[in-house]
């Protein structure tokens, strides 16, 4: 039934007979090798070097915020991104189900509840629309914040995420959160290189998360990174992942509880690499997700494309189509699995998992309706 799609992902990337298309593989085209070489021969291998200050500026340059700093993981990077914003155990924090585990583990690392929020279709984020009616249906400001009428908890902040690279519509929802005293902080993990009117994810929150894990647009092995607008909240973070270590050419004194988050710079010195080719990977993923477009656009089998939202320039991280229901859903996903092709379903989520089956929701009928239909294609640049 679903031949023809297996040959033309096949033939689209050149896959040898017997040879499996992976969902998304790295690419290492520049100076990854170069910069790694000189990491060595310097011995500065672990987290002091050249290419953490590097990359960190360069990459504060390129998304246009005012400091980065950068992490062990995306997941780590997300945690201290909701503590520097004052989340606290027993807070709630709003987020969508429709995300990656990271998103809640970090929420559930400060002792906070999530609570989830349904995505707009056209975007897969979280929808400014329910949540504001969320907002107004189940909160209260007080004098001592936002609160859940139904549980009494403080809510701290809201945590959207910029599905597969496709941006949310992230200026209403910062709107939303400015009349309700909710702190924004963007999960940008997946969407580096991703504009949304003419500004980078994660520059709309005043502290946001980036991923640089292999299977990302751009890798650094493992490892992630916190975008800031503000100068001295990034300095905070800084100090905090590497232990709140007090600087002194030899003396150890440790102000505040820190945290061992500190990238390598031998991480550090292939991110950079990476950075230089960015614009080339992102290229060649649209043109990739062009092609996708164009096949599924008169599809038989009622397969949608997901195309980029509105006032976006999409990294088209993953590629995505919707099935006509689960059952075709899971047709395709053996079909393509079984021939070559490597695909996958969205994550499970998050509130049937058993950790958080009790969070509140509010229904999240967009949610469960895409959970049922999209599977992710091969999205591996090709250079």
């Amino acid at each position: 039934m679903y031949r023809n799609i297996v040959e033309f992902i096949r033939n689209h990337y050149h896959a040898t007979p017997g040879a499996t298309v992976p969902l998304h593989a790295p690419v290492f085209p520049g100076n990854e090798k170069k910069y790694l070489e000189e990491c060595i021969d310097t011995t500065f291998v672990s987290s002091v070097g050249a290419f953490v200050d590097r990359f960190e500026k360069e990459m504060a340059d390129y998304t246009g915020a005012a400091r980065a700093v950068v992490c062990v993981s995306g997941t780590n990077a997300l945690h201290m991104a909701m503590m520097l914003v004052g989340v606290e155990r027993d807070d709630e924090v709003l987020t969508q189900a429709l995300t990656f585990i990271a998103t809640c583990n970090a929420i559930s690392y400060l002792g906070a509840h999530p609570v989830f929020i349904d995505v707009d279709m056209d975007t897969l984020g979280l929808s400014p629309t329910a949540l504001s009616a969320w907002l107004e249906a189940n909160a209260e400001l007080t004098d001592s914040g936002c609160r859940n009428r139904t549980t009494g908890r403080r809510i701290k902040a809201c945590v959207p995420m910029h599905t597969f690279g496709h941006p949310a519509k992230i200026d209403e929802i910062a709107a939303v959160c400015a009349r309700w005293n909710i702190e924004l902080v963007e999960d940008a993990a997946e969407s580096i290189g991703s504009i949304y009117k003419g500004r980078h994810t994660g520059t709309f929150s005043k502290v946001a998360a980036i991923s640089f894990n292999g299977n990302k647009t751009i890798t650094t092995g493992g490892g992630g990174m916190m975008l800031f607008r503000d100068e001295e909240l990034g300095a905070r973070a800084k100090h905090l992942t590497t232990q709140a270590k007090v600087p002194h050419r030899w003396e150890f004194v440790h102000d505040a509880i820190g945290y061992n988050y500190r990238m390598p710079n031998i991480n550090a010195a292939l991110g950079c690499a990476q950075l230089e080719n960015l614009e080339k990977f992102i290229a060649s993923k649209r043109a990739t997700a062009a092609a996708y477009e164009e096949f599924f656009a008169d599809s038989k089998d009622g397969i949608q494309f997901i195309k980029e939202p509105a006032d976006a320039r999409s990294n088209y991280w993953l590629n995505a189509v919707a099935l006509p229901d689960r059952e075709a859903r899971d047709a395709f996903l053996e079909y393509t699995n079984n021939n070559g092709v490597m695909t996958r379903p969205i994550w499970e989520l998050m509130n049937r998992l058993p950790m958080f089956a009790n969070a509140q929701h509010d229904g999240l009928q967009n949610t469960i309706w895409l959970a049922d239909r999209i599977v992710n294609l091969p999205s591996s640049v090709i250079l």
